[in-house]
């Protein structure tokens, strides 16, 4: 059976190593020759890291804010799409749509859907770590406890309530959008070595 904790403990992920994505982490806002690449990088990928990111609202009765950011990370890149300037190009919704490629994220329902408020796609080949990680005997569901169980690692969470429409965005929030996705893409491999 699983040799994996059930939960973590706030003193438990305290004591961890920080984690860090050591790739390169590419902001993309529009359709040029960077765009491009990142789209030909991501499809040489068979899993892919999977996260969004949105301005939070703290309003009460006030609409939410829609997606501001699409991550998706491969080993050693992690690209950062401003979905909420550039909209979502086709070529980026077939990536989303295709079965070919694995896309792995932790809520990923909600995320599909923010995404889908720039264009209709159909998701395919996601696979979310949520429900994933129960077979392993794992009952945590925030990407910060799955981390801390799989990979021994402690995930910051400092830049997660940042205002993610800011004309630029900030070196952390760069850093920490790219290890989001990046992370989930790690937990998957290593729960499913053989893929």
């Amino acid at each position: 059976m699983s040799s994996y904790l059930e939960t973590a403990t706030p003193e438990y992920i305290e004591s961890l190593p920080l984690a860090r994505f050591k790739g390169e982490a590419v902001v993309i806002d529009s359709k040029d020759s960077g765009y491009a690449k990142a789209i030909g990088y991501l499809s040489s990928c068979k899993i892919i890291g999977f996260d969004t990111e949105t301005k939070p609202c703290f309003k009460a009765n006030v609409q939410p804010n829609h997606t501001a950011t699409l991550q998706l990370s491969g080993p050693d890149k992690a690209f950062i799409f401003r979905v909420g300037q550039m909209g979502l190009p086709s070529s980026l919704a077939a990536l989303l749509s295709s079965d070919e490629h694995l896309k792995i994220g932790a809520a990923v329902r909600d995320d599909i859907k923010g995404l889908q408020y720039y264009k209709n796609f159909k998701a395919g080949g996601f696979r979310d770590l949520q429900h994933i990680v129960q077979d392993f005997g794992i009952m945590e569901k925030s990407v910060r406890k799955m981390a801390a169980i799989i990979l021994g690692i402690k995930v910051s969470k400092s830049q997660q309530l940042s205002n993610w429409n800011a004309e630029m965005l900030t070196p952390e929030q760069v850093n920490y959008a790219a290890l989001d996705a990046w992370v989930c893409r790690e937990m998957y491999i290593r729960l499913f070595p053989s893929d």
